[in-house]
């Protein structure tokens, strides 16, 4: 079960994909239940769960689908997928994902991706969050920042697995370049404030008066005309904007740059690019954040910065971009630390939650309960929202 929306890429949503191929890939059947904006661009193994809406989750927009007829797409795939086992990713979501805690029973196993360390959708729904996981059977968590906001605001525990990066994917990419340009990429949703975009942009007239030819590629949804008043007209072309890219557009980009750049400010449990970048053969620049930090082994497979200071990312540019000697030893042990995220070698620990939960002949089933304390439930989040 993915929550967000399958046509808007995103970590979560890459994750279930990269999962559910891997485990296609061993012989296991696989469906996988998203909400999607237009079910024609639907992969034959994923069920449509209806038109997803905007909301405001975890300091981001995201698209989920909830209500009425997104429970009965839940329904539906429960009596026809004739599941071993569901897994459900960010199961008290308020979307689909917390639909399907409450209208199935049976070995549900349950992925925890997001860092909250304050939450009101979670202080104020603790009844709605305590019927869903009491339902799990097996609890898995991203990240230690991750299964610490579990600890923290539902209590219980989870076994740490982390991301899974597909990583002969981003490997044997074309590599296309200008002639001595060197290519900076920024990769995030540019509407969302914590991805970090201003910082990079105030970053650049120290970049750019130190490097003569260097550009920046920023790809993400999201209006570039919010970011007009950042933009230097002496600058040219230097810096493009080339808005939503696919997956296969990711990879491509990603091993074409020379550096990739996440100058996030917050709200990130793990950070599955980095994997992606350094799967790509390309240096990362990065805040750091405890999760970045965790990934890239506090500087050795990736190059940190302090949070929101775009004087010390700009240094750090000019530096990687002006020793590639430096920038390929950060490349080198990127090659070595994303083997530890590859999806072939996660996979197995997934695996092993599934056959913990599972008894032989039980099968995944709708608990007609579910209706019920779904609608107790939903008052109980509003009443206690009213009096947050």
């Amino acid at each position: 079960m993915c929550p967000y929306s399958w046509d808007v890429p995103g970590g979560v949503r890459s994750h279930v994909a990269d999962l559910a191929l891997t485990l296609q890939g061993k012989g296991y059947e696989v469906s996988v239940l998203a909400p999607v904006e237009d079910p024609d661009t639907l992969p034959d193994y994923v069920f449509d769960g209806g038109r997803p809406i905007a909301v405001s989750y975890n300091g981001a927009v995201a698209r989920l689908s909830f209500g009425v007829r997104a429970t009965r797409r839940v329904r539906q795939w429960i009596r026809e997928g004739d599941f071993d086992i569901v897994h459900i990713h960010e199961p008290v979501a308020p979307s689909s994902s917390l639909l399907t805690c409450w209208a199935a029973r049976g070995p549900l196993v349950a992925t925890w991706h997001s860092a909250h360390e304050r939450s009101r959708i979670l202080s104020a729904g603790y009844y709605v969050a305590q019927t869903a996981m009491e339902k799990i059977r097996g609890r898995i968590a991203v990240s230690e920042a991750a299964r610490e906001t579990l600890v923290r605001h539902i209590g219980g525990d989870a076994v740490l697995i982390p991301n899974g990066v597909r990583v002969a994917d981003f490997r044997d990419q074309e590599s296309v370049s200008l002639e001595g340009t060197q290519k900076i990429l920024f990769l995030g949703r540019i509407d969302e404030p914590r991805k970090g975009l201003e910082v990079l942009l105030h970053a650049l007239p120290q970049v750019f008066g130190a490097l003569d030819r260097c550009e920046v590629i920023i790809a993400g949804p999201g209006d570039e005309k919010e970011y007009e008043e950042f933009i230097d007209p002496n600058w040219g072309n230097r810096v493009r904007f080339v808005g939503a890219i696919s997956d296969e557009e990711k990879r491509r980009t990603l091993h074409q740059a020379d550096l990739y750049v996440a100058p996030h400010t917050g709200g990130e449990s793990f950070g599955i690019v980095l994997a992606e970048a350094m799967a790509a053969g390309t240096a990362v620049v990065a805040s750091d954040l405890p999760a970045f930090d965790r990934v890239l082994q506090s500087g050795k497979s990736g190059r940190l910065f302090p949070v929101g200071n775009s004087q010390a990312l700009g240094e750090a540019i000019v530096e990687l971009l002006t020793d590639a000697d430096q920038r390929q030893t950060l490349v080198e042990e990127g090659n070595i630390r994303v083997m530890d995220f590859d999806w072939d070698h996660v996979v197995a620990d997934v695996i092993a939650v599934y056959e913990a939960v599972y008894t032989p002949g039980e099968k995944v089933e709708e608990d007609l309960r579910g209706q019920v304390v779904g609608r107790f439930a939903s008052r109980s989040i509003r009443f206690s929202e009213e009096r947050t």
